[in-house]
């Protein structure tokens, strides 16, 4: 389910804006997505960076009391959000400015129903393309994005996937055979038994029954496995 933000100082215009996006979901597209409104720059990044919320497209007005939406957009990019930005506003004069923030689209109220589809329309095709470059996680309460070659390895727990990133670990509740079908199209990946999932580009030893990785963790090669890892191990290196 995707995550949509709202962000602007009016009620009413959030609430026009909500009554496009509840059009748009009914006419266009098949995604659910939910909606999270604030009345202020910083009450958006409050939000994200107590990381309560992960928006996937972000819709903005730029002239706001505080922080101006902007402002926002500057900050949520040094923060590392990287969603489609749509600027709703009532003037044209920032739109140069607007893609220093690499906005998708700007806007100028009063909004009309074919330009914010059309803009909605782009905001989603861009999410589909980064998702072929980047590896998409459906998580409690929206998506999560990174790049493949942040994922270290991943491991079974129970009824949930643990993916160890280099910087955190994110847990999931999936089964490994649904995890490695979201990661098998990168090459680099390799199922190593039924309980971890490898990243080829993070081993740093490969021992007779035990992979090191380059991040200190050591995982343990079940032995009927051990031909089949040396097998897809040294391919990827050799054949890529």
């Amino acid at each position: 389910m995707y995550r949509i933000a709202l962000c602007d100082d009016v009620a009413a215009e959030l609430n026009r804006v909500e009554a496009l996006l509840a059009a748009y979901g009914r006419e266009k597209r098949n995604e659910k997505y939910v909606i999270d409104r604030y009345e202020s720059g910083e009450a958006l990044l409050a939000a994200v960076s107590k990381k309560r919320e992960s928006p996937d497209i972000l819709l903005l007005d730029i002239f706001m009391s505080g922080k101006t939406g902007l402002e926002a957009a500057f900050e949520l990019r040094r923060l590392g959000v990287k969603a489609p930005i749509i600027f709703l506003t009532t003037s044209p004069e920032y739109a140069l400015e607007a893609y220093e923030v690499d906005a998708l689209q700007y806007i100028v109220k009063p909004v009309k129903k074919e330009k914010f589809f059309h803009a909605m329309d782009i905001a989603f095709e861009a999410l589909q393309k980064a998702a072929e470059d980047f590896v998409v996680i459906r998580v409690a309460g929206g998506i999560r994005q990174f790049s493949p070659a942040a994922v270290v390895y991943c491991e079974t727990q129970k009824n949930y996937q643990v993916i160890h990133l280099e910087e955190m670990d994110l847990r999931v509740r999936m089964t490994g055979g649904e995890l490695y079908g979201i990661l098998e199209r990168f090459p680099q990946f390799c199922r190593c038994g039924s309980s971890f999932i490898l990243n080829m580009q993070h081993i740093a030893v490969v021992e007779k029954e035990e992979i090191h990785m380059d991040n200190g963790s050591r995982i343990y090669i079940p032995k009927n496995k051990i031909a089949e890892f040396r097998k897809a191990y040294f391919s990827y290196y050799f054949d890529t």
